[in-house]
């Protein structure tokens, strides 16, 4: 079975400064190289499905710009389905400045553009494609309010809803109510519930404060640690495969992404699921960029016979 995949999220063209280490405040440093490649979440987490076989779409915003019609090409260049990107003849396309270090880890700023300037009514429009997908995945790099229309519209249709609250800020009233599955990182998940995630025991008690917020299926991706799961009919820890990581840029989008590609409507295969992710973003983080990063399956299979 192919699941279809809709993802509502950011499209941002990205520009990666290599760095030897992240400069102090008030510290001006040379970049060694720069390199500019597509990138933002939703892109991410799609190109991730995509390469993993789901039959993926995606409902976004780009500006009527050259980095726009790069970002849909770029969407296109996988087979997504980008007939619900509109063009914004207001706003730019997003875009992200990332420093990356010699130790592959980054700090990223971004500019929303044309991606914050959605608006719940356009979602009418993206009605029937939500109706006929299996997954509807979103995040908070586009406005909240537009994906709760999003939401509310996959629940009336049967759709699993999966929700990426990064970057990190308070929750929509109601937007939980019609959310399947939430997947922040262990940052993300201290700041939403008040509890650090340090531990199986913590992040027990960060799946208690979200069944108190209304959600009962919770992810905990851990970086290279792996990802904590808690669903009604059990909790776990997944373990990262070890390697030596170049740029973490795309790792949790890849996860989520190839986790999409593979879990069933039901969230009843879950721990396999999330296996198949962990392999998916080893191999992200070994190599340099955001798309560019992405395996396919057969790059995964390959990896892991």
């Amino acid at each position: 079975m192919t699941n279809k995949v809709v993802v509502l999220g950011s499209l941002n063209v990205d520009t990666t400064l290599h760095i030897d280490q992240m400069p102090k405040p008030g510290e001006t440093i040379s970049a060694k190289s720069k390199t500019n490649s597509a990138g933002g979440k939703g892109a991410n987490q799609a190109v991730a499905a995509a390469r993993s076989g789901a039959d993926t779409s995606f409902i976004g915003r780009v500006g009527e710009d050259s980095n726009g019609q790069f970002m849909i090409d770029a969407l296109k260049h996988d087979g997504i389905n980008t007939d619900h990107v509109d063009i914004d003849k207001v706003n730019g396309t997003g875009s992200a400045v990332i420093l990356l270090d010699n130790q592959g880890q980054n700090s990223i700023m971004v500019y929303g553009g044309a991606n914050q300037a959605m608006k719940p009514e356009m979602i009418v429009d993206s009605e029937s494609l939500i109706d006929n997908a299996d997954i509807l995945i979103s995040e908070f790099e586009t406005p909240q309010d537009v994906t709760y229309e999003a939401f509310k519209l996959a629940k009336e249709h049967g759709v699993t809803t999966i929700l990426n609250p990064a970057p990190a800020s308070k929750i929509l009233d109601g937007l939980l109510d019609v959310t399947d599955l939430i997947v922040p990182n262990e940052t993300e998940s201290a700041t939403l519930t008040g509890i650090e995630a340090v531990d199986t025991d913590s992040m027990d008690r960060n799946a208690a404060k979200f069944a108190e917020m209304g959600i009962d299926n919770l992810i905990i991706t851990v970086g290279d640690r792996g990802a904590y799961y808690h669903t009604p009919s059990g909790s776990g820890f997944v373990p990262a495969f070890k390697v030596k990581a170049k740029d973490t840029t795309a790792a949790g989008d890849t996860f989520i992404g190839a986790f999409s590609s593979q879990v069933k409507k039901d969230l009843s295969n879950v721990e396999e699921a999330l296996v198949y992710a962990q392999k998916a973003s080893s191999i992200t983080v070994r190599r340099l960029g955001a798309l560019p990063s992405i395996p396919t399956a057969e790059e995964i299979a390959a990896e892991y016979k």
